[in-house]
């Protein structure tokens, strides 16, 4: 295999399929290939039981709106950002399903009501000034907030059950919310791609060994036989040979191929780093990851998974990351209603939840040991609630549960694992080193490559961060009168506030209930 695609894309994820459908749909010419380590498609971080399969909406999840603990104030900002983001991912979808690109949006999405759970008097005082603030903004009107154990009890049975009558509590419910199999969606966008698009092909079994900037290396190469020449340097004009060239291995027979492309997106998601270093663009120096995994209490009593129907978010722990919140979560997968809770937080080295114990210390490099070792240092409350977790027995993990669910009982859940995530480590002037827990976008000066690290909410943004990766990396295009005019089919909102427009909130919301069935 020798081929030349104009795009290639690393990783058959959410955020690929994404991509890639968006790209076809924009430059409906345009040649792709997409390629992908394991032997199926959303296998890795994409797959239902790897992630919390909630839209993130920031209807429920309190790590959106945190709260300045010196004088009381609720920054809500990111919490509208990411339920814009959210409509725009939904608006996609609807497109989609009205041109049948994707068939029977039931089995990837469905409505489920989001609710916030909190306890004690300060937290309680908190999420009602919470609720005050959301309800001003049209995303989160028809969001309801109350501290009745009678309302509370018909929103969460579970949850109240045998909770001491005492107990100062109070919840906020949002009807609208929706629980995602992104796994299922993936897997309806790649199909798409490979089966019905032409000059889209898709390789399983394929691993990326090496990227190489075919023009710097034969830059570095003219310079040396110019140097020996001792001749006068004169400028380098680039030809029209494609910029990047992938060395591939064929897993299942061993025998490698070279790609070429004048565009690489690195979205595999915990092995993008080391892909991405490998790379040498100067935009990666100083990124670091530090790995997590997770896991999940199962319920294996359907009686008990009959009377839950909601996804309930609490508070993460002091010291725990964001993607540590903990949940009671209704989950629809593969057709099936389940119900979790957790994510308990684990470490391992592997990057990848089917990846190598070496991901970790080969990802250390010159440009990036003094920003990995700052966060090191700086955030010894994580790493004690880290050892903590992986310390946790059973009873333990039984202990967090009963704050949910007074009433479960160990033998009625099993413990399963779920996917590794990669936490950002970027350089910063002041600390050398900070850890995000967001996602974070990684583009080479002249958009040849791009590259996403980090986690959540990134699935469920996908749409908005593929459109800004589109916007950087085609930026001549995007700015077209015929490009706008595609995009504003796929997304009506696109460039406009969904917080101040809110006759087309309304609009958009309502097509999309009745598109993907979700009224």
């Amino acid at each position: 295999m020798h081929k030349k695609y104009d795009a290639v894309l690393i990783g058959a994820g959410i955020m690929s399929a994404t991509l890639g459908v968006l790209l076809k749909e924009l430059f409906p010419e345009m040649s792709i290939g997409i390629f992908e380590r394991l032997d199926k498609v959303a296998a890795e971080s994409s797959d239902a039981w790897n992630n919390a399969g909630t839209g993130h909406s920031a209807f429920c999840e309190l790590n959106y709106t945190p709260e300045n603990e010196n004088d009381g104030n609720i920054d809500i900002s990111k919490a509208i950002k990411i339920a814009s983001q959210f409509e725009e991912s939904k608006q996609f979808w609807t497109y989609l399903v009205e041109n049948m690109v994707i068939n029977n949006p039931e089995k990837f999405i469905s409505n489920i009501p989001h609710l916030s759970f909190v306890w004690s008097e300060s937290n309680v005082k908190y999420l009602k000034k919470r609720h005050e603030l959301l309800t001003k903004i049209g995303l989160f009107k028809g969001m309801k907030y109350s501290e009745n154990p009678n309302t509370l009890a018909i929103w969460m049975p579970l949850v109240m059950k045998s909770r001491p009558k005492t107990e100062k509590v109070a919840a906020t419910f949002m009807e609208a919310g929706t629980d995602i199999n992104f796994g299922a969606l993936t897997n309806a966008l790649v199909e798409y791609l490979d089966l019905k698009i032409n000059d889209v092909d898709v390789y399983l079994n394929h691993e990326i060994n090496n990227i190489t900037n075919t023009h710097q290396e034969k830059e570095i190469s003219f310079l040396k036989k110019l140097s020996k020449r001792n001749s006068k340097i004169e400028e380098i004009k680039s030809d029209d040979n494609h910029k990047w060239e992938l060395e591939i291995e064929n897993l299942t027979n061993g025998e490698t191929h070279n790609i070429y492309t004048n565009f690489v997106f690195i979205g595999a998601g915990g092995g993008a780093l080391p892909l991405l270093e490998k790379s040498d663009i100067e935009e990666a120096e100083g990124y670091g990851g530090f790995p997590i995994s997770g896991q999940w209490l199962k319920c294996t009593k359907p009686a008990i998974v009959a009377q839950h129907k909601t996804k309930v978010y609490g508070k993460a722990s002091v010291g725990a990351p964001p993607m540590s919140v903990p949940h009671l979560d209704t989950r629809m997968i593969n057709g099936k209603k389940e119900l979790l809770f957790g994510p308990f937080a684990g470490f391992s080295t592997k990057f990848l939840k089917k990846g190598s114990y070496l991901d970790l210390p080969k990802s250390i490099e010159f440009d990036n040991i003094i920003p990995m070792l700052s966060v090191g240092i700086n955030n010894l409350g994580l790493t004690k609630y880290l050892i903590d977790q992986v310390r946790q027995k059973p009873i333990d993990r039984l202990n967090a549960l009963r704050e949910y669910f007074p009433e479960a009982k160990l033998e009625d859940w099993e413990l399963i694992v779920a996917g590794q995530r990669v936490q950002v480590i970027k350089k910063d002037e002041e600390e050398g080193g900070v850890l995000e827990f967001g996602t974070e976008l990684i583009t080479s000066a002249d958009g040849s490559l791009a590259a996403l690290l980090g986690a959540s909410p990134g699935a469920s943004t996908a749409v908005s961060i593929m459109i800004k990766l589109i916007k950087t990396c085609y930026h001549t295009q995007f700015e077209s009168v015929e490009f706008q005019a595609k995009l504003a089919m796929m997304i009506p909102s696109y460039g406009k506030s969904l917080e101040n427009e809110e006759e087309l909130l309304k609009m958009i919301r309502k097509k999309s209930e009745k598109v993907l069935k979700l009224n």
